[in-house]
């Protein structure tokens, strides 16, 4: 069992040979901007306990500005791919705790796609896109009863979709959207915060980097 220590360098853990095949992340090449509470990684599983009161908002409709959730991130220049990652979050249980995927680029330029607790009734799967300093955020209500959830992030160049799965299989689209700063070098990974007085642990596993999913429009052509 590895856990991490130092903000803003590699993990100490060296993945096992069954994470370097079929596509699997080589977790050594993630970095952490910002830590956690506690981190501990097994077998390609992540384990994150939030802190309280962390959080990403930039300005719209609240006029606050929140940068401070702890995200865990590997570099590239790759144009064309697609990031899977399953996410478990059993254990949250207060207004607004998430865990899911994220390129945070800046304070200012970044995307992140979850599930926020609401209560024991309901919960919101969205997204929210941050260009140049201001956010947007697009849910839809599920039911709390669900306590896990895949991701696949696609980029092609500057654009990128997000999709969502219960099963890892079929993934339905989230949204497409668009990063004015994401076209060239970029971090991606995942996150995890709880913006009140609140902690939880959020699981991570069968991270995966493959080509990307996302073909390119086959009907009208560009401009």
């Amino acid at each position: 069992m590895n856990e991490t220590t130092t903000e803003g360098t590699p993990m100490t853990c060296v993945p096992g040979p069954e994470e370097n095949g079929s596509g699997r992340l080589r977790l050594e090449s993630f970095v952490w901007t910002r830590q956690p509470e506690r981190c501990t990684i097994k077998a390609g599983t992540i384990e994150v306990v939030t802190r309280p009161h962390t959080d990403l908002w930039q300005r719209t409709y609240y006029h606050f500005r929140n940068d401070n959730a702890p995200v865990f991130q590997m570099e590239t220049e790759e144009k064309y791919f697609s990031f899977i990652v399953k996410t478990d979050f059993t254990e949250s249980h207060h207004r607004f705790d998430q865990c899911g995927i994220v390129v945070y680029l800046d304070s200012d330029n970044w995307l992140k796609a979850s599930v926020e607790y609401e209560n024991d009734t309901y919960q919101h799967l969205g997204s929210v896109v941050t260009n140049d300093g201001y956010s947007d955020w697009a849910t839809t209500a599920i039911p709390a009863t669900v306590r896990t959830m895949w991701y696949r992030l696609s980029r092609r160049q500057d654009d990128y979709c997000i999709e969502c799965s219960d099963d890892g299989v079929c993934f339905s689209q989230m949204r497409i959207c668009h990063l004015h700063h994401g076209g060239a070098r970029i971090r991606f990974g995942i996150y995890a915060c709880s913006p009140e007085a609140s902690s939880f642990k959020a699981v991570f596993s069968h991270l995966q980097l493959t080509p990307c999913a996302w073909q390119a429009h086959d009907g009208q052509q560009p401009d």
